[in-house]
C-alpha cells in the first residue's frame, strides 16, 4: 500500500473543440431527415427519381421556350412552350370578369383596401387591433359591397330611399320588424337560458336591431355611383369575394352550431345536429345548384334573389357545417377542469366559452379550420355550374377566342390558374403553421 493520491485537478480550461461533422450541418440533416433508415433512403431516391421526371419539363414548358410577347396565335405556333403573351392579353378579364372598364377602379380600390387591413391584422405585434377588426368586419364589407355593386339596391321590387313615399313602405317595415324580432327573441332566449346579464341580453337585441337597419339603409343608399350587376363579374373577383365571404361567414356559424351541438338544451341540440348533418350529407355541387334553379321555384311570386347571393349564403351554410365539426372536436379536446374552474370563479355561459374555453379549442383545431378554408377556396370553381364565371371559368372561356387559339394556350391557361390557387392556398397554409408554432405554449419552459 502506498499513501500517494493520484487524483488530478486541472487548473487550466480545455480548449472547446468543434461538434462532429455527423451531427452539425448539411450532412447530419440529410442522414436525420432523408436517410435515417432503409425505406426513407428508398423514399428519398423515389422522391428525387419523380422531381427529376416532372420538374425539368414544366421549366422548359413555362420559362425556357415560353412565348413572352406577341399580338395573336401567330405568335405563339409553332413553339412547342407556354403562351404567356396569351395571358397577358387576357390578363384583365381574368381578374375583373366583364366588369366595365372605366368602373375597373373600385375593384382595385376593394383590393388595395382589403389587403392593407389584412396584412397588419395578420402581424401578431402591430398595434390597434381592435380598430383593425372594426375595420375589417364592419366597414370593410360595407365598403366592398357598394364599391362593386354601386349601392341603391332593389329589395323586395323597391328602391329603399325612394321607398319612404311608397305604398310598399309599410309592407316592408313590417318584414324587418318581424325579421328583427325573430332573430333577437332567439337572441335574447339563448343567453337567458345561458345565464347571462339581462343588461347583456338588451345589448344583443339592440346590436340585431342596429345590424340589421344600418344593412338594409347602406344596401338601400344612392352612393352616385354607376350600378354594376353582379352578372358581368368574373374571374379573381368572383374566386375572392365567394372565398371570402365563405370563409369569413363559416366561422362565426361554425362555432355557434359547434356551441349549440353540444348544449344541454334539447331543442337546440337537435336544430344544431339536424343542420349540421343535413349540409354535410350532401355534396357541394348539389347545394349550388339547388341555390340557383330550385330556390326560386319556392319564394313567393316576385321574390328574387341574386344569382351570387344565392351562392354565397349556400357555399356560407354549407362550410358552416364543416366547421362545427372542426369546433366541436376542439372543444371536446378541453378537459373537464377547465369548465369546472370556470364556473367555480363565477363566470357566466358566454365569458366561460369566451374567455377560457374557446381559446384553447380554437388554437387546438388550427390545421382543420385553415384546412376547411383551403378547400372552400378551392371549391369556389364550382360555381361555373350555376353560371358565374370564377377565374378558372374565365380562363375557359377564353378558349374559345380563334385569335389565340395554338395547341398549348389551354396548357397555359390551367398553369396560370394553378399558378394563382397555388400561391393563395401556399400562404394560407404557411400562416396556419407560423400560428401554430407561435401559439404552442404546451411544451415551453
Amino acid at each position: 500500500m502506498t499513501d500517494r493520491s493520484i487524483a488530478f485537478v486541472r487548473t487550466e480550461y480545455v480548449e472547446k473543440l468543434p461538434a462532429p461533422k455527423t451531427t452539425i450541418g448539411p450532412v447530419a440533416w440529410m442522414r436525420e431527415h432523408l436517410f435515417s433508415s432503409i425505406p426513407n433512403a428508398i423514399l428519398t431516391f423515389l422522391g428525387l427519381y419523380i422531381i427529376y421526371l416532372v420538374v425539368p419539363p414544366v421549366i422548359e414548358f413555362a420559362l425556357v421556350n415560353a412565348v413572352w410577347t406577341g399580338e395573336g396565335r401567330d405568335a405563339c405556333l409553332g413553339s412547342e412552350g407556354a403562351c404567356w403573351a396569351y395571358v397577358g392579353a387576357y390578363f384583365e378579364q381574368f381578374i375583373y370578369g366583364r366588369y366595365p372598364d372605366a368602373e375597373r377602379w373600385r375593384v382595385d380600390l376593394v383590393f388595395s383596401a382589403g389587403a392593407l387591413g389584412l396584412v397588419p391584422m395578420l402581424m401578431p405585434t402591430v398595434p390597434f387591433k381592435r380598430a383593425n377588426a372594426i375595420f375589417l368586419l364592419g366597414v370593410y364589407p360595407v365598403a366592398a359591397f357598394v364599391l362593386l355593386t354601386g349601392g341603391h339596391v332593389d329589395l323586395n321590387g323597391f328602391l329603399l330611399p325612394d321607398a319612404l313615399m311608397a305604398p310598399s313602405t309599410l309592407k316592408f317595415w313590417v318584414d324587418y320588424g318581424i325579421v328583427a324580432a325573430v332573430l333577437a327573441g332567439g337572441a335574447a332566449f339563448l343567453t337567458a337560458q345561458a345565464g347571462a346579464d339581462i343588461r347583456n341580453t338588451v345589448r344583443v337585441v339592440l346590436g340585431i336591431f342596429a345590424i340589421l337597419g344600418l344593412a338594409i339603409f347602406f344596401a338601400g343608399f344612392d352612393f352616385g355611383l354607376e350600378r354594376v350587376e353582379t352578372d358581368v363579374w368574373g374571374g379573381l373577383l368572383v374566386t375572392l369575394v365567394v372565398a371570402i365571404t365563405g370563409i369569413v361567414a363559416s366561422l362565426p356559424l361554425g362555432i355557434v352550431l359547434a356551441l349549440g351541438r353540444r348544449s344541454k338544451l334539447p331543442a337546440v341540440r337537435l336544430m344544431s345536429v339536424i343542420f349540421i348533418e343535413a349540409w354535410r350529407g350532401v355534396p357541394l355541387i348539389t347545394v349550388l345548384f339547388m341555390s340557383s334553379v330550385m330556390l326560386p321555384l319556392f319564394l313567393p311570386e316576385g321574390v328574387t334573389f341574386d344569382k351570387l347571393l344565392r351562392a354565397l349564403i349556400g357555399v356560407a351554410l354549407f362550410s358552416s357545417a364543416y366547421m362545427a365539426e372542426n369546433v366541436r372536436g376542439g372543444l371536446q379536446a378541453i378537459p373537464k377542469g377547465q369548465y369546472e374552474g370556470a364556473q367555480a370563479l363565477g363566470l357566466t355561459y358566454w365569458q366561460m366559452m369566451g374567455l377560457i374555453v374557446l381559446p384553447q379549442a380554437l388554437k387546438l383545431v388550427i390545421p382543420g379550420i385553415v384546412n376547411t378554408f383551403i378547400s372552400l377556396f378551392k371549391d369556389t370553381t364550382l360555381v361555373l355550374i350555376i353560371g358565374l364565371f370564377d377565374l378558372l371559368g374565365q380562363i375557359q372561356s377564353s378558349f374559345t377566342d380563334p385569335t389565340w387559339a395554338t395547341p398549348y394556350t389551354s396548357h397555359t391557361g390551367y398553369l396560370f390558374a394553378a399558378m394563382v390557387f397555388w400561391a393563395f392556398c401556399f400562404s394560407m397554409s404557411r400562416y396556419s403553421i407560423f400560428m401554430e408554432r407561435r401559439l404552442d405554449t404546451g411544451h415551453k419552459r
